[in-house]
């Protein structure tokens, strides 16, 4: 049973939903979902899952490695959609999956959905999950789904997954932040993505994966300024650059390319839409490096766009 109301006795935050995971040829979880919306209401088809068990945009959180390289000497590329300033209550999309055996220990590359805005010269807050390769992080180069949240800008506040105080996962979820998954998706070969869901709600529904609380961000208060789409790479100033999504631009389309699929915002009635074109707006910082697709209506994914590039960015 996925009824956990005893672990959401808190008042509005952002909850953390994974949709389904598909993950061909794994091991082994199967979740039944039918159609599902925002509070992640069953609606009853199976889906089958696998899991690997053991304008105010800003990655500056990325320059925070482990290791304590030195931020001032990290680069962050983006490769972004996000939305004009306005009131949003949340996102969903499916994200295609992808590995990077050999990216070096402080490297990033990942993809991630967000929902924060800036109050202020300084003050940014946001709450982010994804997933991502960063040895540095887990001492390998598995690809794990991952949380990350700050109220001031990444100055003092903010962690990844469970190493502070803020993300609180549901009991029992099936996949906690900083947990494995897999396979990736091949190229040209086998395609393998995860959905999820970030959103307000009252949290007096049930979660599958847990919740930001509503007094980690209180600037949100249920509502964001904007929502993101982002695929990203942090790399030291003076190495070349990790491969962004498949490693390939987003040219080359369908199995090649990275991409985020059925692209989805809710609304004050936790309602999920079509991402409005005329509202959303491209970031790129590296388009000599990474680049990012237009956003067309697809024939059985909706609303998508592919994004990526090759490993080598330099500077």
């Amino acid at each position: 049973s996925y009824k956990r109301k005893d672990c959401f006795k808190h008042p509005m935050g952002f909850v953390v939903i994974v949709v389904f995971l598909y993950l061909l040829n794994s091991t082994y979880y199967v979740r039944p979902v039918m159609s599902i919306d925002a509070h992640g209401n069953l609606l009853t088809e199976i889906k089958h899952a696998t899991l690997a068990e053991p304008h105010h945009f800003d990655l500056s959180r990325r320059d925070r490695f482990p290791s304590g390289e030195d931020q001032d000497n990290i680069v962050a590329g983006v490769a972004v959609w996000r939305t004009q300033p306005g009131k949003y209550y949340g996102l969903r999309a499916k994200i295609g999956v992808w590995a990077h055996p050999n990216q070096k220990h402080s490297q990033e590359s990942g993809a991630s959905i967000s929902v924060g805005g800036k109050f202020g010269p300084m003050l940014l807050s946001q709450v982010e999950a994804g997933f991502h390769v960063f040895p540095d992080l887990y001492n390998n180069s598995d690809v794990r789904f991952f949380t990350f949240w700050t109220r001031d800008g990444y100055r003092s506040t903010g962690c990844y997954n469970l190493k502070c105080s803020g993300f609180i996962p549901a009991k029992g979820a099936a996949l906690v932040p900083g947990q494995a998954v897999g396979p990736p998706s091949t190229y040209d070969g086998e395609d393998h993505h995860i959905t999820i869901s970030l959103h307000t709600d009252d949290l007096e529904r049930p979660s599958f994966l847990g919740h930001f609380p509503k007094d980690l961000c209180p600037e949100l208060n249920g509502v964001a300024p904007q929502v993101l789409f982002a695929g990203f790479a942090t790399y030291p100033r003076n190495d070349r650059g990790p491969a962004m999504g498949s490693g390939h631009f987003p040219v080359e389309g369908e199995r090649k390319a990275a991409y985020f699929k059925n692209m989805k915002i809710f609304d004050s009635n936790a309602s999920a839409h079509d991402p409005i074109p005329s509202i959303m707006v491209p970031l790129m910082n590296r388009p000599d490096c990474y680049k990012l697709g237009d956003i067309p209506l697809g024939v059985k994914d909706s609303y998508l766009f592919y994004y990526g590039g090759p490993e080598g960015c330099h500077g």
